[in-house]
């Protein structure tokens, strides 16, 4: 049997104009959307199919307003969902790990986000594996512009230490390393992956999974996906 574990991902509703505007141009506000929300579709699908995985989903923004609201909203009965709270983006995901481990007491957390619907089931069995299985304290996953996609803690309150940690910076993968081992913590380092912050980076992960919905979003705002 295969031990349980939560699955958190970090997301924020997909609103015209609040969505992925680093994909305008070429994307219209609309169309940038529509991609995020594919990318939060593409990314629960792989969440909920990853054994021992309890998914929750600290999420943020008007839901109501999202492209492709009714598609997330059905989606999402698969997951607890809980609201993001604190002053920045950093103390936002501390505070979600701290919250999911609230809701599921005693188990690990590996956190990801929207931004890499590439991911598969196997991909983030084998990214938390080290954490569930009692090897590691600690899972780092970087990702290709400096950053990171993928936290696992085996003790998920000691993501504190991100409220510390510049985000969105080309230093955050490196910064995030250095609080979490000043900390105590021992990080293993997982795959690096390739998030989505322009059109070129939509393409290229499109490329990677082109039977999805992202891929169908990027296809549709004129550009060819990368072979």
């Amino acid at each position: 049997m295969t031990s349980p574990f939560v699955l958190l991902v970090v997301a924020k509703a997909p609103v015209a104009g609040l969505a992925k505007t680093r994909l305008c141009p070429p994307a219209t506000p609309a169309q940038a959307a529509d991609i995020a929300a594919a990318a939060l579709l593409d990314t629960l699908d792989a969440v909920c199919a990853v054994p021992g995985a309890l998914p929750v989903v600290a999420l943020t923004g008007d839901l109501g307003s999202a492209a492709r609201s009714a598609e997330i909203g059905t989606a999402l009965r698969r997951c607890t969902v809980i609201p993001q709270r604190g002053w920045d983006f950093g103390a936002r995901l501390a505070n979600a790990h701290a919250d999911a481990a609230a809701v599921h007491t005693r188990l690990p957390v590996l956190q990801i986000g929207m931004d890499t619907p590439q991911v598969t089931p196997e991909l983030l069995a084998a990214t938390v594996a080290p954490i569930v299985h009692g090897d590691d304290d600690c899972v780092l996953g970087p990702a290709a512009d400096g950053g990171w996609w993928a936290l696992g803690l085996a003790e998920p309150r000691r993501a504190q230490v991100l409220a510390g940690v510049p985000m969105s910076r080309d230093d955050t993968g490196e910064r995030t390393l250095r609080a979490l081992t000043a900390s105590g913590l021992r990080p293993r380092q997982a795959a690096l992956v390739s998030d989505v912050d322009t059109m070129a980076d939509a393409r290229s992960v499109a490329a990677a999974c082109p039977l999805g919905r992202f891929a169908r979003a990027v296809a549709a705002v004129g550009g060819q996906v990368v072979a």
